[in-house]
């Protein structure tokens, strides 16, 4: 067996589910799934954000005399933001209009940084941390 017959996808589509579950379409076209497209954890992308993350942890710890410290949840949410929109291709399907005329990263950043939107962050951040949604042929769910 050629063993990189399993290896993964270095980007995915996330389908974006509702408050309730419910998968989300843009206008109830089901052939227009809302969705995010993400770089997965076999990707650069996804190796800078957990170098980043690990050398947050480190400097909090340093400037805390080598002790753990909690991180307030503004500044956790900022920087969850951050973090996905590092990882994030493309939305599709769905406009976010708070971000006016933002596009690329600041538009991915905005979108995330949303506390009323805080779900689908939550959503994306779960998904991509799952191998399997980077399987070739994955519907991301």
């Amino acid at each position: 067996m050629d063993i990189t017959t399993q290896a993964v996808a270095a980007t995915a589509p996330i389908h974006l589910k509702s408050a309730t579950g419910d998968l989300l379409y843009s206008n109830g076209d089901t052939s227009k799934p809302c969705r995010v497209i993400v770089y997965g954890p076999g990707s650069e992308q996804f190796a800078m954000i957990e170098s980043r993350q690990t050398s947050r942890v480190l400097k909090r710890m340093a400037d805390n005399d080598g002790k753990p410290s909690a991180v307030p949840p503004i500044e956790r949410n900022a920087e969850r933001a951050e973090d996905l929109a590092a990882i994030t291709v493309a939305f599709e399907n769905f406009t976010y209009p708070p971000a006016a005329d933002k596009q690329g990263a600041e538009l991915f950043q905005a979108f995330y940084a949303d506390p009323k939107l805080g779900y689908m962050a939550q959503q994306v951040m779960k998904s991509v941390q799952d191998w399997g949604n980077f399987k070739p042929g994955s519907a991301g769910n």
